[in-house]
Parts: C-alpha cells; sequence; structure tokens
C-alpha cells in the first residue's frame, strides 16, 4: 500500500471493508473460514464412506454442516439480522469439543475449546456486532 500525496494513508476497499467490521464479526468469520478447512480436510473421509454405503450418517451430518456453514458465513457477510442467531447457534460446536477433549484426557485442547467458545460468544454478544448485523 501507497499513501497518496495530500490524501494520507489509502486502504484497497476490501480491507478497508474488513477494517470496517466489528472484532467480534471479525473472530467470527475466521472460525468460519477454520470450521470450513476442517470439514475439506474430513471430505475424503466422507467420500472413502460413501463407496461402501451410498448414505453413510457422517456424510449426511458433514454435508448438513458444511451447508449450514457456508449459508451462515454469506448472511453474515450480507450484515443480515438473522445472521446473528446461526451464528451463535454455528458457534455451540465448540461446547462438546470442550467435553470431548476432557474425556479424552487433553485438558490442553479443552481449555483451548473453552477459551475459543468464551471469545466467540462473548464478540457476538457485543452491542456493535448487533449494530453491524442490521440488514432486513
Amino acid at each position: 500500500m501507497r499513501a497518496r500525496p495530500g490524501r494520507g494513508w489509502h486502504h484497497p476497499p476490501r480491507l478497508r471493508d474488513l477494517l470496517a467490521k466489528p472484532a467480534g464479526v471479525r473472530f467470527f468469520l475466521g472460525y468460519a473460514f477454520l470450521l470450513l478447512g476442517a470439514i475439506g480436510l474430513s471430505l475424503r473421509w466422507v467420500v472413502d464412506q460413501a463407496i461402501s454405503a451410498p448414505v453413510s450418517p457422517i456424510g449426511v451430518v458433514v454435508m448438513c454442516l458444511l451447508a449450514f456453514t457456508i449459508f451462515t458465513t454469506t448472511l453474515v457477510l450480507q450484515r443480515k439480522q438473522a445472521s446473528l442467531t446461526m451464528a451463535r447457534l454455528l458457534s455451540t460446536l465448540t461446547v462438546p469439543a470442550v467435553i470431548l477433549a476432557l474425556l479424552a484426557a487433553q485438558p490442553l485442547f479443552a481449555a483451548l475449546a473453552a477459551a475459543l467458545a468464551t471469545a466467540l460468544f462473548w464478540g457476538l454478544s457485543r452491542p456493535a456486532v448487533t449494530a453491524w448485523l442490521s440488514e432486513p
């Protein structure tokens, strides 16, 4: 990026849009894209399951999660009011991660998942997020 003479620092439009989002929305979008990446990495295993059975329960769950994540992320990027509830619902996936980590005797992972859950729920409950997601 370069400074324009007499106009100060210039940000490209996409970066300006990203910086205009509240921190809770940016954090949720990072979480959603990480979730999409994890789903993408698991698709090879899901396809292997589909070879032995045309409809597998894990395949149905993964495809529903993929569709819900993409739909929620799209609504958040469009600043729709309904996306706040859906983003909170998608953030609840961190709660089973904490429980499973504790059952697997992985306290560090449980602490990280709990911190992620706390940051997501706290960030999405901020008034700035509610005001930013204002499109009907």
